[in-house]
C-alpha cells in the first residue's frame, strides 16, 4: 500500500511499507536521511557488490554534471553573493574558478573572499571583485590579459605588489574606497607604478597625475615679497 506523506516538504512523495516493521507512512512526522552502511559492514554482510554499485553510479553522475557544467568554454559568467559561509562552499568555489581558462568577463562581488593567488584565469580582461576582503594585490589571481579591474571596497591598505600589473595591457583600475585610497600622493604613486594605465577610480590620467612631487608642491607654494 503506499500513503501521502503528511508532512508539507514530503506531500508529493509516496511512502512504502517496509516488511518486519510496524510504522506506517501515515505516521511519519519527521523523516531523517541516515548515512548508509559502511564497506567494512556490507563486506561483513557479504553485500559489497552493492557498494560497488552504488560508487559507479555515483561516479557516473559527478562525470554528467561535469558535462553539463562546462566551465572551461565560459566566456562570461557572473558568481557575485555566493553567500561562502561554508569552508566546502569555498572550496568547490575555487575548484570551479579553476576550470575558468576561456572567460574573459568574471564578476565575483561580495563573496567575502580573502585570496585567489592560487588561482590563474589566463584570458579574463575584465574581473571585479568589488566588496570582498582583499588585504593585498598579492591575493588577486593571475591575470596577464587584465584591462579592466575593480577591486572597489575591499581592505587594500598599501600598494605594495601593484607592480606586478605592469606588464600587463591593465587600462583601467578601481580602488575606491579600500585605506590604500587616503595614501599621500595616491595617484601619483598608482600611475608611476602602471605607465600604461589610462584611467583610475573613473577618472582619466591627468597631467598632474604624471607631475614629479617636487613640481607639484612648487605650484602650491605662494612667495610673499
Amino acid at each position: 500500500y503506499f500513503f501521502k506523506l503528511p508532512s508539507d516538504s514530503f506531500k508529493h512523495l509516496g511512502w512504502c511499507d517496509i516488511e518486519e516493521h510496524d510504522v506506517r507512512g501515515n505516521q511519519l512526522r519527521c523523516p531523517r536521511v541516515r548515512e548508509g552502511p559502511s564497506e567494512e559492514e556490507l563486506f561483513f554482510r557479504r553485500e559489497e557488490h552493492t557498494l560497488k554499485k552504488r560508487k559507479q553510479v555515483t561516479d557516473t553522475e559527478k562525470w554528467e554534471k561535469r558535462l553539463q557544467e562546462n566551465w572551461e568554454n565560459c566566456a562570461e559568467l557572473n558568481l557575485s553573493f555566493q553567500d561562502l559561509g561554508d569552508l566546502y562552499q569555498v572550496e568547490n568555489f575555487k575548484r570551479i574558478l579553476r576550470r575558468l581558462i576561456r572567460v574573459e568577463k568574471l564578476w565575483l562581488v561580495d563573496n567575502s573572499l580573502t585570496d585567489l593567488s592560487a588561482i590563474r584565469l589566463p584570458r579574463c580582461r575584465e574581473l571585479n571583485v568589488n566588496k570582498n576582503h582583499f588585504r593585498s594585490f598579492k591575493q588577486l589571481p593571475k591575470i596577464p590579459q587584465i584591462q579592466h579591474l575593480s577591486l572597489a571596497e575591499n581592505n587594500i591598505m598599501t600598494l605594495s605588489g601593484i607592480s606586478d600589473f605592469r606588464h600587463t595591457p591593465l587600462e583601467s583600475l578601481i580602488l575606491k574606497r579600500n585605506p590604500c585610497e587616503f595614501q599621500e600622493r595616491y595617484r601619483q604613486l598608482v600611475f608611476s607604478s602602471l605607465p600604461n594605465l589610462k584611467m583610475l577610480d573613473g577618472i582619466p590620467k591627468l597631467p598632474e597625475d604624471c607631475s614629479p612631487p617636487d613640481i607639484r608642491v612648487f605650484y602650491k607654494m605662494c612667495t610673499i615679497l
